[in-house]
């Protein structure tokens, strides 16, 4: 583990092999160590990972407003930044691949590809995005009232531990919110490679990839049988199979 120095407190990393750079970020409530059953299918990359703010040993400031997601596109940047990273294969799962969606529109120069896994593109409409926050802010009040055992029994969620359960508190109300639709109206603005996956179990996420795909002009969409929100753990072999292949496929 690696803390890399930031103005809203330091970000916990980890370096992986050499090659073509792949950064990889994982989803409210998890932590870098979701994508452990995956590094061997990315051999010839250098992979980084990393804890979002307020997860794993990332630290957790008591400023709410550290816990915005132009700060974490700023912490992602300045991880490509740290490693003298022209430009990346962005990976993300669920608000990671939100992140990572976002990124591509803000930094577009610095995206060779997309992966994104069991993530949606965000909300046109006003009433389902305060639907969407409306749950955020209950998964604040749960995490504050039970702790780690609020957060499901989703597969990513117990490949970890986190430093700081007000960390996560801050975290669902700052980052896992959202304010805007700039992520789904942008998306035919992406014309990198995407591949987009979704678990077969993975029923709030199944239209939102056909609808992703539909409308990313280099995007192609990959069900895995079996799976649910965390493909990549459920049924690594068939994941990093597809993800092995995408690769292969990525321009230099």
């Amino acid at each position: 583990m690696t803390m890399l120095a930031r103005p809203c407190g330091d970000i916990s990393y980890h370096v992986h092999g050499s090659g073509p750079a792949v950064l990889l970020s994982h989803g409210y409530g998890a932590t870098s160590a979701m994508f452990a059953p995956n590094l061997r299918a990315l051999a010839g990359h250098q992979v980084i990972t990393w804890d979002l703010r307020g997860h794993g040993a990332s630290q957790s400031p008591a400023d709410p407003a550290c816990y915005s997601a132009a700060n974490a596109m700023a912490d992602m940047e300045a991880l490509l930044d740290e490693h003298n990273i022209a430009s990346a294969v962005l990976g993300g799962h669920s608000l990671g691949g939100y992140l990572s969606l976002s990124f591509a529109l803000a930094y577009a120069d610095l995206v060779r590809a997309l992966v994104l896994i069991g993530t949606g593109p965000g909300f046109r409409k006003e009433e389902a995005r305060d639907a969407w926050n409306r749950r955020a802010l209950g998964t604040a009040g749960q995490v504050a009232e039970r702790g780690v055992a609020a957060l499901g029994d989703s597969s990513e969620l117990h490949g970890g531990t986190h430093a700081d359960v007000q960390g996560l508190v801050l975290a669902a109300r700052g980052t896992l919110t959202q304010h805007d639709a700039h992520v789904i109206d942008g998306l035919p603005d992406i014309a990198v490679p995407a591949l987009i996956v979704v678990g077969e179990n993975d029923t709030h996420f199944l239209a939102a990839a056909d609808y992703m795909a539909a409308k990313m002009p280099a995007a192609r969409k990959v069900v895995i049988p079996g799976a649910g929100h965390a493909p990549n753990i459920d049924q690594p072999e068939a994941f990093n199979a597809e993800l092995a292949t995408f690769l292969s496929e990525i321009p230099a």
